[in-house]
């Protein structure tokens, strides 16, 4: 009998759309012969099947023309709350569904990227120099945090992503705009220092027989910052495998694979990275529900990686039996 899969979509936050686009990735890459495979969509409290079928939040399960359907495992693919943040996995922990990322600690800590950086620099991770900002607290005046960053600097919120938010600040006026952008998104705010090097993106996994390290992706924007145009919209180079030295290749791959460790991952997340003055390897971002379109970063390295997608996420979900 096959297996009932959900794929978890959508959420409240800036990426409803994004996430959309990856669940119908997921779906085109599962296979269909091994499971049975719905789309489920979550708009704040409404949580429906993509044809409209409502789920009973009791259970997990929908009742279509009379029949009661349940799910066996849920791939979360909600980029932002409540799927990224762990909300949603410990609704899942508490009806005993597997799922296919991390659990309530490392999703709620990777969620923070303040928390998380600054957490993985006890284990040598090098970071930018940077503050946090609360809704409601005292701002610094802005040239205090010019003076603290150097300009240019990010601003952009702790909590959001696919750079809604994100400004690259590049003069003292710009900074209290930038700072007001970004708390649109959430009630934290980043402000960090600007490392001029090369971006490199590494996406891994682990089951419990083996540890996987995709070729790594050089991403060359046309913009002034990977933002959203360049991120959906084409506006970026994506190079995979990326133009290093083999030496550094080896070391992203097996320091994602150490910090995959660190926080206690699962399934497949991918890592930022930078390499500045040459070779010194800095952390941007830990994420660990990575977008799923077919032009996402994770399908373009496991195809040049030789692999196929629909044999890598059949590892996740069985992974979990």
């Amino acid at each position: 009998m096959k297996r009932k899969i959900a794929i978890i979509a959508g959420g409240d936050s800036s990426e409803h759309e994004v996430s959309l686009r990856s669940a119908a990735g997921l779906y085109s890459f599962m296979d269909k012969e091994r499971y049975d495979v719905t789309i489920v969509v979550f708009d704040g409290k409404d949580w429906h099947t993509e044809d409209g079928c409502p789920i009973d939040k009791n259970d997990f399960s929908f009742t279509r023309e009379g029949v009661k359907h349940t799910f066996d495992f849920a791939y979360i693919t909600i980029h932002g709350t409540p799927g990224e943040n762990g909300i949603l996995q410990g609704y899942l922990d508490m009806i005993g569904m597997p799922y296919s990322c991390c659990g309530v600690l490392a999703a709620a800590l990777t969620f923070n990227k303040y928390a998380c950086n600054h957490y993985l620099s006890y284990f040598g991770f090098h970071i930018a120099n940077s503050m946090m900002l609360r809704a409601g607290q005292k701002l610094p005046n802005a040239p205090k945090i010019a003076e603290t960053l150097g300009l240019p600097c990010f601003i952009k919120s702790n909590v959001g992503g696919s750079s809604f938010g994100c400004t690259k600040v590049k003069t003292v006026e710009d900074i209290y705009p930038a700072i007001e952008r970004a708390f649109q998104e959430g009630d934290e705010v980043i402000c960090e220092s600007f490392m001029q090097g090369t971006e490199v993106t590494c996406g891994v996994y682990k089951t419990k027989d083996k540890a996987v390290a995709f070729p790594i992706t050089e991403v060359v924007t046309h913009n002034e910052f990977f933002d959203y145009d360049a991120k959906y919209k084409g506006e970026v180079d994506e190079i995979t495998p990326a133009r290093i030295p083999d030496a550094l290749r080896d070391k992203i791959q097996a320091e994602t694979l150490r910090l995959y460790d660190i926080i206690g991952a699962n399934g497949i997340i991918r890592v930022d990275w930078i390499i500045t003055d040459g070779d010194k390897l800095n952390l941007l971002e830990v994420n660990t529900t990575p977008g799923m379109t077919p032009t996402s970063f994770i399908p373009q390295q496991v195809r040049a990686a030789g692999l196929d997608i629909k044999d890598v996420l059949t590892d996740i979900i069985e992974n979990k039996f």
